[in-house]
């Protein structure tokens, strides 16, 4: 074996959880893991739910203390970034000038936020969220009260929402589908999110787009004083003026490919790799957001940007760098916190199938479930489902996505049957 070390570029969950299966097999090989935040690897659904509310310190969201790593013997460089690599002689240069060389290399580099364009796009208090920094940032604001407009309404704009309402902030959400999560979930479900974010105060603008944000100067009374133009509104394709004491941009994000792409790895929505998570040559492998891989599930390349792509992807990664045979075919997942509302989804829709939703359940009451269900010669088959404070059900949703189920529609309609029982012809 090389004497040369494991080096895991990224420091989320997916480097974390990747050190905990190199370990299990290969205590002693040196692991380095490169992070460009001064933090210790931490989740990130915490960012918009606990912390974001003030109820977690940021303790809650580190994977492991300092301590874990240290007793590991795993070589934290934080604060520092991956800025070139050349996988011909198996070296990653860093930005404090040093250079690490590897026996195997994992790029867990993650995502980055989709940034908009448009005038007043640098005014200072448009925020994004992606990082433990970003959410302290939107956290202090929020505790100063005042307007915030989010500008769009998938996952992170909604559990924005909820956080700023929770701190009594107005809030108003400005998205050009015409509901929350249309592309996600479809008009039906779409239209629930909205329903539940309208009876807790917050404005929803559906089917509008920003042209821009306007700004003035700092008032002596304000909060955060600056010396730069700060947001005061925002302006939306049908010329309506917003008011805004901050701005929230939640518009997807983006795999970080860029130190792949600059060192010549294939790239496809993605750093293309194979059921194991490996590139194939140059003893690269990657996990997490940025990954494309193939599920062999679902027989088909996916990258999936959830929580438990990271958990169960970057442990996946580490066992194959260890040189153990093994795939890759979880069925996705995730889950969101909005009010008094949990919600946990399992499956993969293609974006070129067609799908009929099935509801199981009176969404009215804030407690059902949902099915993506498309036909085929046997029957139909579900590919994704969601439950709404509809506990212990997810297990019985992954079965049916994973077994290519063929469903009698009217039971799985019926919340009195089991999803054990809702198989066509029993």
């Amino acid at each position: 074996m090389s004497s040369e070390p494991i080096v895991i570029v990224g420091g989320g969950l997916t480097a974390a959880r990747a050190i905990e299966a190199i370990r299990e097999s290969e205590p002693v090989t040196p692991i380095i893991l490169i992070g460009n935040e001064d933090r210790l690897p931490y989740e990130r659904p915490p960012l918009s739910k606990g912390i974001m509310l003030g109820k977690d310190s940021e303790e809650v969201a580190y994977t492991h203390p300092r301590e874990w790593y240290d007793e590991r013997k795993v070589d934290l460089r934080l604060g520092v970034t991956a800025e070139r690599l050349h996988p011909e002689s198996r070296m990653v240069a860093l930005s404090d000038g040093s250079e690490v060389h590897y026996d195997r290399l994992l790029l867990a580099t993650g995502s980055v936020v989709r940034k908009l364009t448009i005038p007043g796009h640098d005014l200072n208090g448009v925020h994004y969220l992606r990082t433990m920094g970003d959410a302290e940032k939107i956290r202090a604001r929020l505790i100063a009260g005042g307007r915030v407009v989010i500008v769009g309404a998938g996952w992170i704009g909604l559990e924005v929402a909820a956080a700023a309402r929770a701190h009594g902030v107005e809030v108003t959400i400005v998205e050009p589908q015409p509901t929350p999560l249309y592309g996600v979930v479809g008009e039906k479900v779409g239209a629930w999110f909205a329903d539940l974010h309208r009876g807790h105060g917050v404005n929803l603008k559906l089917g509008v787009g920003v042209t821009k944000f306007e700004g003035g100067s700092h008032g002596e009374d304000l909060p955060f004083q600056s010396s730069h133009r700060k947001v005061t509104a925002v302006v939306t394709s049908e010329g309506e003026r917003l008011p805004a004491d901050m701005v929230v941009v939640g518009v997807g994000i983006l795999p970080n490919t860029a130190l792949a792409e600059s060192a010549g790895l294939a790239v496809d929505n993605g750093i293309v790799v194979n059921s194991s998570l490996k590139v194939g040559k140059y003893g690269i492998w990657a996990a997490g957001d940025v990954a494309n891989w193939y599920n062999p599930t679902f027989e088909t390349r996916m990258r999936v940007e959830h929580w438990a792509n990271a958990y169960n992807g970057g442990y996946t990664a580490g066992q194959s760098m260890t040189g153990q045979e093994v795939t890759y075919g979880r069925v996705p997942f995730f889950y969101s916190d909005q009010y008094d509302v949990g919600l946990e989804y399992a499956g993969f829709v293609p974006r070129d199938v067609q799908t009929e939703v099935v509801l199981r359940g009176d969404p009215a009451t804030n407690a059902f479930m949902a099915f993506w269900v498309t036909a085929h010669a046997s029957g139909h088959r579900v590919l994704a489902g969601m439950h709404v404070n509809v506990w212990d059900t997810v297990d019985a949703i992954k079965a049916l996505v994973r077994n290519y189920t063929v469903v009698d529609l009217a039971k799985l309609a019926d919340p009195g049957v089991p999803l054990d029982a809702v198989a066509a012809g029993r």
